[in-house]
Order: C-alpha cells, then structure tokens, then sequence
C-alpha cells in the first residue's frame, strides 16, 4: 500500500512540475517576414488542449488573450492575421501563425496553460519578444509649414530667397539621411535641405535618401526640384506663397466655423431662458384672513385682508 502512494504521489508530481516554454524568433525579422510562435511543455506527457497564447502592449502590465483561430486585430503598436492550431500528434505544440506582422517591437508573448493539474509558476511561460525592422516612405515639408509636399513636387522659388526642406521618414531604428542633386557629386548626411539666396545654379533635382541603420536593403528615397521664378512674379505664385495662402485660409475656415458656432450656441441659450416667462405663484394672489388655515401669527386685530 504504501508503495502505491509513493508511486502516486511521485506521479502527481512529475505531472504538475511540468515546465511550459514558448519558441519564436530569435533574432530581428523583417516587416512581412511569416513568424510562427510555439507553445510546449518541457519534460512532460501533458498535451496543449488546455494552453492559449496571451500578448502584452508595450508599457502596461495587462496581457490580454488571443481568442479562437484566424482574427484579425488592430493596434497601434502592431498587425497581423493570427490563425491558432495545434500539431496532430499527441497534440504537442500548440501554434500561432502571424503571416504579415508590422511594427511588433516590443510586444511580449507568453503561454498559458488552463490545466488545474498545473500550479504557479508552471502555468506561464517566460515572455518572448521579438523586433520587427521596418522603413516607411519619406515625407518632405518646408520650414515653417505643417503641411507635406506632395510627390512629385516642384517647388517655385524667386531668386534670393531661401530654401530650407526637412525629409522624415518613420523607422524601428533612428534612419540616415542623405541629401543629393542630379548632375552634381555632392552629398549632404543630414535630414534637412538648405539652399541660401537661390540663383539659376540651385535649379535641378534634389533627392533625399533614408537608410536603415541596421538592415542595409531597407533604403527609400524621395525626389523634388526645385525652379526659379522671375524677380518680378506675384509672391503668391511662388511655392511658399502657395503654402502660406493654403494655411491661412484653413486657419480663417476654422476661425469662422468657431465663430458660428458659437453666435449658434448663444441665440440658443437666449430663446430657452426668454420662453421660460415668469414663475405663476397662484399662492401670492390669494388674500390670506387671519383666521384662515393659511394665516400667520399676529398679535394684532386686523379684519382686513392682507394682500
């Protein structure tokens, strides 16, 4: 009898002691590359029927389940298409295929089990993060101006002015930025274009250039030219001009749209507080009698009404 307990109680406890991991990548994956996350005990007969893959947003302590196969969701950290299965044989792995991940840097993944057989800390696994290397196309934009230049844009300077042209471009890592222009060997190693008192050598076709610092073939560029305009053109003909004219007439449409609202908003609180009228007290009409239930006290022996 006792050998049975001890034979029992030795099997209860290789059952629980169970250590539960979760496989991934190892290393930085390009955006779009697939990435297939696996749940799996070490050291056990326990199958994963009873295991689900969790995540965590970058900076908060909440992980959140992933529920059933094939969803899509939707964040601000990252994308993708997951699809849960599990291996047919003695259902050893559980899966989780991500076939196009974006901007994963950060986030955490981990298993966990549902078993009650299997106890703190061996329901969870140890979390798994992964960066994910990517480079979007550049934006270019004047100094002084929110507004992006389109592609391709031609911007129309008269001589003399300044030129001053800033290219971004979002990243996993801080990118490199180079500027050069056609028919020239120059390189500028800096993000923004400046071009002092232009005059008909300036004219020609500026790129900028954005690497990645880490993964070589992840490079974009961006393309604008700039053109001279004769000294006696109209200002607002000119791109700056141009730009100038489009923001302050944004500015006033909004200045006015306030202004509406608000001449809206106080006609209104007029009409309601002049289509209350006055409070009808039908009380203060009635003449009281001092020996009316309605009387007040009074030491004095007044037959007339009070009104």
């Amino acid at each position: 009898m006792k050998e049975l307990l001890l034979v029992a109680v030795v099997a209860l406890i290789h059952g629980t002691s169970a250590t539960l991991v979760i496989k991934g990548p190892t290393e930085p994956i390009l955006e779009g590359e697939p990435v297939k996350l696996e749940c799996l005990y070490m050291d056990s007969d326990l199958n994963v029927t009873q295991v689900h893959f969790e995540f965590q947003h970058p900076g908060s302590e909440y992980w959140r389940r992933i529920w059933g196969s094939s969803l899509r969701r939707y964040y601000y950290c990252f994308y993708g298409r997951w699809s849960d299965s599990m291996e047919e044989e003695q259902n050893s792995t559980r899966l989780l295929d991500i076939p196009y991940p974006m901007m994963y840097s950060g986030v955490a993944f981990r298993c966990v089990s549902d078993n009650e057989n299997v106890t703190a800390p061996d329901n969870v696994s140890q979390p798994l993060t992964f960066k994910v290397q990517y480079l979007r196309e550049p934006l270019l934009y004047m100094e002084g101006y929110s507004r992006y230049l389109s592609a391709p844009e031609q911007l129309k300077v008269r001589p003399g002015d300044d030129v001053v042209v800033k290219c971004s471009a979002g990243s996993s890592e801080e990118p490199n930025y180079y500027w050069t222009k056609e028919g020239d060997d120059w390189i500028l190693p800096s993000s923004t274009l400046t071009v002092k008192k232009v005059s008909m050598q300036d004219e020609g076709q500026y790129t900028c250039m954005v690497e990645h610092p880490s993964v070589k073939s992840l490079n974009k560029k961006r393309t604008i030219s700039i053109s001279l305009l004769p000294e006696d053109v109209a200002w607002f003909k000119t791109t700056v001009g141009h730009l100038w004219l489009t923001t302050s007439a944004a500015a006033v449409s909004l200045l006015v749209f306030i202004l509406s609202l608000t001449a809206f908003l106080c006609r209104r609180a007029k009409r309601i507080r002049t289509s209350k009228g006055p409070i009808d007290d039908r009380s203060q009409k009635k003449p009281i009698y001092k020996s009316s239930v309605e009387s007040l006290p009074s030491t004095c022996t007044d037959n007339q009404p009070l009104v």
